[in-house]
């Protein structure tokens, strides 16, 4: 019976927050990046690392980079742009909590990254 009790629980948390809204959204999203400490063609190099903190996997995850600058390739399997405002996330593949992306750019100052939208995968 507590079994099943658990389950129902864990049901509800991923199909409802009080009524309210689903229990992610794309704020579960985090974007972060540090200065690994090596240059190409003189341009100091970042890496990015993009994290799902939420129980409930999230696809399509699209962030602003207008174009993403870099003068070393970008590993276009973990982002590339979709146009010139935005780039998709690991190809709009589900990013699971605790499995994230993650690429390295260089350019002559960090570049902002903000979370425009994602689908939520809840079940």
């Amino acid at each position: 019976m507590a079994s099943l009790l658990n389950l129902f629980l864990a049901f509800l948390l991923c199909t409802s927050n009080g009524g309210l809204a689903e229990p992610c959204s794309s704020a579960d999203i985090a974007v972060r990046q540090t200065r690994t400490g090596g240059t190409v063609e003189g341009k100091p190099e970042f890496e990015v690392l993009v994290t799902n903190t939420c129980e409930c996997s999230q696809s399509r995850v699209l962030l602003r980079c207008y174009g993403l600058s870099s003068v070393e390739p970008v590993n276009r399997r973990a982002i590339r742009p979709v146009d010139e405002e935005r780039c998709i996330v690991g190809g709009g593949r589900p990013i699971a909590k605790g499995a994230p992306i993650r690429f390295k750019y260089a350019w002559m100052t960090p570049q902002d990254f903000p979370v425009i939208s994602t689908q939520i995968h809840c079940q």
